[in-house]
C-alpha cells in the first residue's frame, strides 16, 4: 500500500511494486480474478483503471493469463511464486560475467535453514 510522505502526501508506489501486489493477489486466489476483485484485494485506493493496466502489463509480459473460458476479463498467474523467483535467479546469473562467483556470494548469505534445504536439494544433506 502507499504510505505517507514527510508532508502527509500519499507516496506513489512504483510500477514494480504494484505488479508485485497484483501478482500476490492472483497467487492467493484459487481462481481467476477480475480487475475489480484484484482492486478489492489490494485496497489502498487504487483506481480500477490502474489495476486493469497492471493486469494487462502482466499479461503482456507473460506473467498473467487471461481466462478465456468462463468469466470474461478474469486473470490468473502464469507461474507460481517459486517458478517466477527461480526464473529471476537464472536470469540474474546469466547476466553476470561470473555466475560461479555470484553463486558463491549468494550461498554465503543463506540462513542455516536455507543452507540445509539447499544441501538436501543437491543431495548432500546429512542423513
Amino acid at each position: 500500500m502507499a504510505g505517507r510522505g514527510p508532508r502527509g502526501r500519499a507516496e506513489r508506489r512504483s510500477a514494480g511494486e504494484l505488479e508485485s501486489e497484483v501478482l500476490a493477489a492472483l497467487w492467493a486466489a484459487d481462481r481467476a480474478l477480475t480487475p475489480a476483485e484484484v482492486q478489492a484485494e489490494i485496497g489502498g485506493g487504487l483506481a480500477y483503471n490502474t489495476v486493469h493496466t497492471i493486469l494487462r502489463r502482466l499479461y503482456d509480459k507473460g506473467l498473467a493469463l487471461r481466462d478465456a473460458d468462463g468469466r470474461r476479463g478474469a486473470y490468473r498467474p502464469a507461474k507460481n511464486a517459486a517458478e517466477l523467483t527461480a526464473e529471476a535467479m537464472h536470469e540474474a546469473l546469466d547476466r553476470g560475467p561470473d555466475p560461479i562467483a555470484a553463486l558463491q556470494q549468494f550461498v554465503t548469505g543463506l540462513s542455516p535453514e536455507e543452507e540445509r534445504a539447499l544441501r538436501d536439494l543437491l543431495g548432500g544433506g546429512e542423513r
